[in-house]
């Protein structure tokens, strides 16, 4: 029984039936429900508050354990000038049209894509039904008879699926204008109205508050943690004692106005983040475990091929991306192989996980390179991380605008020594002579560089020199005013502005998709589903089960669970009156990974028996034996086949002494 075959693609993947799964067993329900809800808002339920405590635990472990970052939990509320400097209240926005009759507010780029994916699968539909021969049988007459009620699907001519299909594979590098001029080309209106829309318009995504009783500081609720990493930086690189490369990382809520949210958990205005602010010298993007990834390969859809209006991936490693060019540099390319090796280590499909480079339109304005880790579900591809080399922009700007160096100085092993012509004023004289202009003067001669420097220590060496305002002026100088010597410099301090590679990941959106990854349906129960989450994540580890609630299973349950407990490992005890296969169903949906049975034979033997929650294999041992494999399996240091080997397999029957 422990090798049972087990064919999760037998019945087609239901998205209906997922829903209402998830739906009944709160994994997550609409906020507000009685009241009639929110759109894009959810609670979670205790089954799905669970999962994403795993997510996070397994989060913090892949990235803040394991490669030492410096953990913060920095403020929701966000006073508006840090956003204004930012960047944020100017540019993160997204296009919005109206409906002209009803007024409903759809986002514009998903009102494109959606539109023109619906056109694209009437028309494979279409091909699909003219190729195949006509059948007379009834049950092919009943379909037909059925199918009349739905909207014929209409054949495409081959160019306009060519310019749909060019169309989506660039849709993200389109402009508000240019969304707008695709609308009136293709005819596209409100699917729900058939009315036409009006032109997009731009609308912040951030919610505006005020911070105290009259309002007089305004504030945003924050998009993202970013801003947070980015201003406490000298507080961090101090705690670092001053050295880079170092990563922050913070894990919280954020805060989106979404025009439309209309996905479940893939758009919502209230989510977690997990976010990573990795600094790095300008001049040295090299990452020291580089190597420990380099031979990683990832499904990689870059902006060349998406600009050519193609959406054809190409598997590389990434050593070779780096090299070639394709990722910018070694640390953003060892942050996309992490970023793989989590993702499919917490269940997520790689056969459904590309990577996708921002092209230029679409490009953060604050970034230099970014790909997005982008998982296919029943909405298409979804962006679930994005992993961006920000350059100085935050740290300058902040800068810039407070005063306070957001710098490294770091100590030259070597000094490096350098000569170069300087000039020194004779500041009592030039004032004398220029009065007001002598500043726009000294301006002048600083901006200069030293083959003009050189130039003006020849002419002043003649005895008199001219240089020229921005604003025409001349001036003339004499050698009292100023002289130009060549100089050397010893300096033994470097001082520059960090840059910053930001992995940046969406919660919500990851664990969505991981639930349609893992779900399924037995070929023999279709109307139960299955969710093969990884022991990892899995809400529930282990689900006790006593085959009986008589008083002398009572102190066994009791053991039982008392050693899961004390061995780290999360169990659930079900002692309803139910068979045990509705049990094991139950918590099948819950995707609870193993079982453990106790029956009258294991009181008098103490023995009991483990299950296997997809191949639905059990094994059987003394009850010690088999805690120590349940706890391997949940540690993930051993799989179900050397569990297989570690105990003899059940075959239903156990001896009663």
């Amino acid at each position: 029984m422990s090798n049972i075959t087990v064919k999760k693609t037998a019945h087609p993947f239901d998205k209906a039936r997922l829903e209402a799964l998830l739906n009944r067993r709160f994994f997550y329900a609409p906020a507000f429900e009685i009241y009639g809800g929110v759109a894009g808002l959810y609670d979670y339920g205790p089954p799905g508050s669970s999962l994403q405590s795993n997510i996070i635990a397994e989060w913090r472990k892949h990235f803040i354990v394991e490669e030492h970052m410096l953990e913060l939990d920095t403020t929701i509320m966000t006073p508006a000038p840090v956003f204004e400097t930012s960047g944020h209240v100017a540019r993160f926005a997204d296009w919005m049209v109206k409906d002209l009759k009803t007024g409903e507010v759809l986002r514009a780029d998903h009102l494109v894509k959606n539109v023109l994916s619906a056109r694209l699968a009437s028309d494979q539909e279409a091909r699909g039904l003219a190729a195949q021969p006509p059948k007379e049988d009834e049950k092919a007459k009943k379909k037909a008879k059925k199918d009349k009620a739905k909207a014929a699907p209409v054949q495409l001519p081959d160019a306009v699926v060519a310019e749909y299909q060019h169309v989506l594979a660039q849709l993200d590098n389109y402009s508000g204008p240019e969304l707008g001029q695709l609308c009136r080309k293709h005819k596209i209106t409100n699917p729900d109205t058939d009315n036409e829309v009006s032109e997009p318009q731009q609308f912040n995504l951030m919610f505006a508050s005020s911070i105290g009783p009259t309002g007089q500081h305004p504030g945003y609720l924050r998009p993202e943690t970013a801003q947070g990493h980015f201003l406490n930086f000298s507080r961090l690189l101090e705690f670092n004692n001053g050295r880079v490369p170092f990563a922050s990382a913070q894990i919280g809520r954020s805060f989106r106005n979404e025009i439309s949210p209309r996905a479940g958990l893939l758009r919502v205005r209230e989510f977690t983040m997990a976010e990573i602010e990795h600094y790095v010298d300008p001049e040295d993007k090299r990452h020291a475990r580089f190597g420990e990834v380099r031979d990683v390969e990832l499904d990689l859809l870059d902006r060349h091929v998406q600009e050519a209006g193609s959406t054809q991936v190409t598997r590389m490693r990434v050593g070779d991306a780096v090299a070639r060019g394709i990722i910018a540099n070694e640390t953003l390319g060892y942050f996309l192989a992490r970023i793989y090796m989590f993702l499919t280590k917490i269940g997520i499909n790689p056969a459904r996980l590309r990577f996708r480079q921002h092209m230029g339109n679409e490009m953060a304005h604050y970034a230099t390179d970014c790909w997005d880790a982008e998982i296919e579900n029943s909405t298409g591809w979804t962006e679930c991380v994005g992993c961006a080399d920000r350059a100085a922009y935050d740290l300058s700007v902040h800068s810039a605008k407070t005063g306070h160096p957001l710098i490294v100085r770091e100590a030259l092993k070597e000094p490096i020594v350098t000569e170069k012509e300087t000039a020194e004023f004779n500041k009592k004289t030039l004032g004398k002579t220029f009065g007001k202009d002598s500043a726009a003067i000294q301006t002048i001669i600083g901006e200069m560089d030293e083959t003009q420097l050189l130039k003006l220590k020849g002419e002043l060496a003649q005895g008199i020199a001219t240089i020229v305002a921005s604003d025409g002026r001349e001036f003339k100088l004499t050698p009292d005013l100023l002289t130009i010597e060549r100089k050397t410099f010893k300096q033994s301090i470097r001082e520059y502005t960090p840059n910053v590679i930001e992995p940046s990941f969406g919660l919500g959106r990851i664990l969505y998709t991981l639930l349609e990854h893992s779900f399924w349906s037995r070929e023999q129960d279709v109307e139960r589903g299955v969710l093969s989450l990884p022991a990892v994540v899995a809400p529930t580890k282990v689900l006790i089960v006593p085959l009986s609630a008589k008083e002398e299973f009572t102190p066994l349950v009791q053991e039982v669970s008392s050693k899961l407990r004390r061995a780290g490992v999360f169990s659930r005890v079900d002692d309803s009156n139910t068979s045990i296969g509705k049990r094991y169903a139950r918590n099948d949906e819950l995707g609870t990974p193993f079982g453990l049975t106790l029956d009258f034979a294991s009181v008098q033997n103490r023995t009991m028996t483990l299950r296997e929650r997809d191949t639905t294999g059990q094994l059987i041992g003394p009850i010690d034996d088999v805690i120590a494999v349940v706890t391997e399996l949940v540690q993930g240091t051993i799989g179900w086949p050397e569990a297989c080997e570690r105990l003899p397999a059940y075959d239903g029957v156990q001896a009663v002494d």
